[in-house]
């Protein structure tokens, strides 16, 4: 919503508290603001490693199949599972599982 599109009796801090939660102007705002900024470039990189990691993958894939290999090798498929849960707990084994299924498609 644009400024223009807003009725004139309209209070803008109800706007603005909507996309901060927080009051306009105020010091929490522009933290936040900040934050968010950050969480944006953080997102953009792990989006960039996502890619990066599921081309490698289906790489990986392609040239085991294409040299008499199998197309999956679970004991590595466990070891990256094992790695996710040590680190970041249950929530790491579905990241991980999301992954792999990036890099070798569904089974």
């Amino acid at each position: 919503m644009s400024p223009d599109d807003v009725p004139e009796d309209t209070d803008m801090s109800t706007i603005t508290a909507g996309t901060t939660g927080t009051a306009e102007g105020t010091a929490a705002t522009e933290h936040i603001a900040g934050l968010r900024e950050r969480l944006d470039e953080i997102d953009a990189r792990i989006i960039e490693l996502w890619q990066e990691r599921a081309a490698i993958s289906q790489e990986v894939g392609r040239t085991r199949v294409a040299s008499g290999g199998t197309r999956l090798v679970l004991n590595r498929e466990n070891e990256i599972l094992e790695r996710y849960r040590s680190q970041l707990g249950a929530d790491g084994v579905q990241l991980a599982l999301l992954i792999l299924r990036a890099g070798r498609g569904p089974l």
